[in-house]
């Protein structure tokens, strides 16, 4: 029997894809061996600030991270993150810098994850993913929660330690859902936010609540926006999300009623759509498909049956 899952699983999520890179957790806390790998002059290493990295376009089509050896990269005290190392046994390390640093050739630009996680290989958008994540974190919580001593970097980066209470804080991950939703004659449920351009329509989402379970999650957070009930959910895949500290888990969700009911706050308009409906409002332009990395568009794309258009 194919599942969802084994269908998702043909074409990979961006930013999901296998990278090749093992985060080698057990070296975290292995002062010397860091040390001896920064040193190294395999090691390559990038910078990331704001959110964004340096990437370049190479004379055969690719874009890549610009990334360095050590010993050209820019100085930083403690803000170096060892990422992982690849199977030949190269380390990768990211700096988190005020600003990106320039380049003389003036090639490279800089670029967010959601421009540059559709451009780069998967070990590149791994790498870019996992930095920008710790840097959202290292940014947003640089104070113990527990005794709001200032905290100090420790595990390359993986953790902040209080000096005062010797609280440890770990990097936080917020799950959030996002579902596809059809009903008893197949239509699919897609959703139009207040701020989006007219037209564009997408499937719905939602952050976990304390004491939820994801399934619940699914439910609670359809019933809201859009007023449509629920049965069965199935999982999908998921996809890391560091806007600041995602998780999204994408699910298949079937409802047990159709009537809709916009809450008028997050959701502006929602409307259910046959295949043939969805495809002649792609044609004619009312309905521009979800844009992006968004595992969104992934979603639609298997109930759909076809590749959506670009928008």
């Amino acid at each position: 029997m194919t599942t969802w899952t084994d269908l998702a699983a043909t074409r990979p999520i961006t930013l999901s894809d296998t990278s090749g890179i093992d985060r080698a957790a057990h070296h975290r806390l292995d002062e010397a061996w860091l040390s001896a790998a920064w040193s190294h002059p395999s090691t390559r290493v990038f910078v990331v600030s704001g959110g964004q990295a340096l990437i370049d376009d190479t004379p055969d089509g690719r874009t890549e991270l610009v990334m360095t050896p050590a010993f050209e990269a820019p100085v930083t005290e403690t803000h170096r993150y060892f990422l992982g190392e690849d199977a030949d046994g190269v380390a990768y390390f990211a700096l988190q810098k005020d600003a990106l640093p320039g380049r003389m050739d003036q090639s490279a630009r800089p670029a967010g994850l959601r421009e540059a996680g559709l451009l780069l290989s998967p070990r590149d958008a791994g790498l870019m993913v996992h930095a920008v994540a710790l840097e959202n974190w290292q940014r947003l919580h640089r104070f113990c929660s527990r005794c709001g001593e200032r905290t100090v970097i420790a595990a390359a980066g993986h953790i902040r330690r209080c000096p005062a209470c010797g609280a440890e804080h770990y990097p936080r991950t917020d799950p959030a859902v996002i579902m596809l939703v059809t009903d008893e004659k197949d239509r699919a449920l897609l959703g139009r936010q207040m701020h989006w351009p007219e037209g564009r329509f997408s499937t719905l989402a939602g952050f976990v609540e304390p004491g939820e379970s994801i399934e619940q999650a699914v439910r609670r957070e359809v019933a809201e926006e859009a007023g449509v009930v629920v049965g069965d959910v199935e999982y999908v895949a998921s996809q890391p999300w560091p806007f600041p500290s995602s998780l999204m888990l994408g699910f298949m969700a079937r409802a047990t009623s159709s009537d809709i009911q916009v809450d008028g706050e997050e959701i502006h308009e929602a409307r259910w759509f046959s295949r043939d409906e969805l495809r002649a409002a792609f044609a004619s332009g009312e309905v521009l498909p979800p844009t992006g990395i968004s595992i969104a568009a992934r979603l639609i794309e298997l109930w759909f049956g076809e590749p959506l258009p670009a928008s």
